[in-house]
C-alpha cells in the first residue's frame, strides 16, 4: 500500500542529501522515480541540490501547479515508483491532498521533504498540511550551535543580526538563516 510520508527539519539538516541519496536507492533498483522541486527557489533552476555537492535534475511545481495530473499522465504511460517533493513546504494545501490521491488512488508513495516552521516559528502552509495528513512523519535531526536539537530557522540580516518581520518567504541559505534550537533562537529575536 502506497502512502504519504513527511520528512521535516530544520535548516541545514540534510533533507535534500536523504532526498537525493533515496531517489538514487530506487533507480539502482531499475526503478522509475519522479521528482520535484519548488519553482520558487529560483537557486536551483530546475535542480535539487544538497549541500554536500549532490544534485539531480527535478519537476518544479509552482502554486499552480496540478501534481496529481501531472504525475498521472506520466504515470499512465510508464508507470512511476515514487514521487519525491523537495521544498515540500511551499505546496499548498490543494496540492498534498493531490499528493495524497497520487498514494490512495494512483498506488504511487509520496515522499515529501521541507522546513516544518517558518522563521518565526510558524508552519507553512504546505507543512501544517502534511503534519496533518501525511501517513508517516519523519524529524531530521538538525543541530544547534550549542549541540542541541535545531528545531527553529533564524533568519539574520547581511550583518548576523536576528530578523522578526518580513515575508514568510525568503530564498536563502547559510547567509540568510540559522538553525538553532528553541532556546536560542528565542534568545536572538529578543536580542
Amino acid at each position: 500500500m502506497a502512502k504519504l510520508y513527511f520528512y521535516y527539519a530544520s535548516m541545514n539538516a540534510g533533507k535534500s542529501s536523504t532526498l537525493l541519496q533515496a531517489d538514487f536507492n530506487y533507480r539502482e533498483r531499475g526503478m522509475r522515480t519522479m521528482l520535484w522541486t519548488a519553482a520558487l527557489d529560483t537557486r536551483s533552476e530546475g535542480m535539487i541540490r544538497s549541500r554536500i555537492g549532490l544534485e539531480t535534475e527535478a519537476h518544479r511545481f509552482g502554486g499552480g501547479t496540478d501534481l496529481w495530473r501531472s504525475v498521472m499522465e506520466v504515470h499512465a504511460a510508464t508507470p512511476i515508483d515514487c514521487v519525491m517533493v523537495d521544498e515540500a513546504q511551499f505546496l499548498t494545501g490543494k496540492q498534498v491532498w493531490q499528493l495524497a490521491k497520487l498514494t490512495d488512488e494512483g498506488g504511487v508513495p509520496v515522499v515529501c521533504y521541507g522546513l516544518r516552521t517558518d522563521f518565526r516559528g510558524e508552519l507553512f502552509e504546505g507543512s501544517a498540511a502534511l503534519l496533518g495528513i501525511a501517513d508517516k512523519l519523519v524529524e531530521l535531526k538538525g543541530v544547534c550551535h550549542c549541540g542541541r536539537k535545531a528545531t527553529m530557522n533564524l533568519r539574520v540580516d547581511e550583518h548576523g543580526e536576528a530578523v522578526a518581520e518580513g515575508a514568510q518567504t525568503e530564498i536563502g541559505g547559510n547567509d540568510r538563516y540559522l538553525a538553532l534550537c528553541r532556546r536560542h533562537f528565542s534568545e536572538a529575536l529578543a536580542g
